[in-house]
């Protein structure tokens, strides 16, 4: 089967600034190929409906727009062929000096690996579309291509890809649900519209605080990293 993932991430300063938040999110949608067609029709006629043209992004939140956005999460909990996932890293722990070669973008694409890594499955195919980014390694999606193709033999791993977030559906609904997700785990939130989005997934449609779930949850994995070993 064909599958589509679009990512994006949330915190990413808390990667170089510990300091910055107490975690970094990376997040991304999987839907069936032949579904985005009719994803796009769907998130258009909401979209529509509250008369926004404009990209969807969690950041521009306000209460203003807090139905519209109550409406996109219905939207993913109530269509089966929408999945979500997201990896936390928490900052203090990220070791770019011993495990990075000083290099806090080669971890983040580590971090991305293991992201999407562990949500292949054989016998399907499958691309990959990130938030674009100016890189300053311009090889880094080639490489994480490669990685992820050389990982999983028996899937198709066809393209890893940037896509500027205006221009994709998907990455917009990553990007709401992953920072959805991290202003949980960060307890920073001050927002009236953020904290009734949160409470509504949790109250709604998780019956739970949003917190760490296990690697068999389909719809709505979180996936806290464990950065000091062990088991």
């Amino acid at each position: 089967m064909d599958f589509e993932v679009y990512c994006d991430e949330s915190g990413l300063e808390a990667l170089t600034q510990k300091d910055a938040h107490l975690y970094i999110a990376i997040g991304g949608i999987w839907m069936p190929a032949n579904y985005r067609p009719i994803f796009k029709e769907k998130f258009n006629e909401i979209r529509k409906k509250y008369n926004v043209s404009r990209e969807l992004k969690w950041n521009k939140i306000s209460p203003k727009f807090f139905d519209l956005h109550k409406e996109i999460i219905d939207y993913f909990f109530q269509t089966e062929q929408l999945r979500f996932r997201v990896i936390l890293i928490e900052a203090i722990k990220v070791d770019n000096y011993t495990f990075n070669d000083k290099d806090g973008e080669l971890g983040f694409y580590k971090f991305y690996y293991q992201l999407l890594h562990h949500w292949i499955y054989d016998y399907n195919s499958y691309n990959i579309f990130l938030d674009l980014k100016e890189n300053r390694d311009k090889g880094r999606l080639k490489v994480l291509y490669r990685c992820l193709d050389y990982a999983n033999l028996t899937s198709d791993i066809k393209q890893v890809q940037g896509l500027p977030s205006d221009e994709s559906l998907g990455i917009q609904l990553a990007d709401i649900l992953t920072g959805l997700t991290n202003a949980k785990f960060n307890n920073k939130i001050t927002s009236s519209a953020k904290l009734g989005l949160i409470e509504y997934v949790e109250n709604t449609y998780l019956g739970k605080a949003i917190k760490p779930t296990p690697k068999w949850e389909e719809k709505f994995n979180v996936f806290k990293i464990n950065l000091q070993g062990g088991w």
